[in-house]
């Protein structure tokens, strides 16, 4: 068990199965837009994994969510996880 995020890890996942979540990750994207650094300050995008809870593991969640009208399967480890919206 990753002791970083044990609340996490300790959910019963089983109960919100086939739901729609919406995890925001710890990690975030710098942007600048600009020739140079200094002409337009960096903006970093906060990033988001959404999709429907088809599986939990100890490591992370699995979700089923489509793109281009195509299913992916998208596994977010644990500790890549700062927050969980479920809808």
């Amino acid at each position: 068990m990753d002791s970083e995020n044990p609340p996490l890890q300790k959910m019963d996942w089983m109960l919100y199965f086939n739901r729609t979540i919406n995890i925001i990750m710890k990690e975030n994207y710098g942007v600048v837009y600009g020739n140079k650094k200094e002409e337009t300050p960096p903006f970093y995008e906060i990033v988001f994994k959404t999709g429907k809870l088809v599986d939990a593991y100890e490591e992370g969640l699995l979700l089923d969510t489509v793109r281009d009208n195509h299913l992916i399967k998208v596994f977010v480890p644990f500790s890549s996880i700062k927050c969980v919206e479920i809808y």
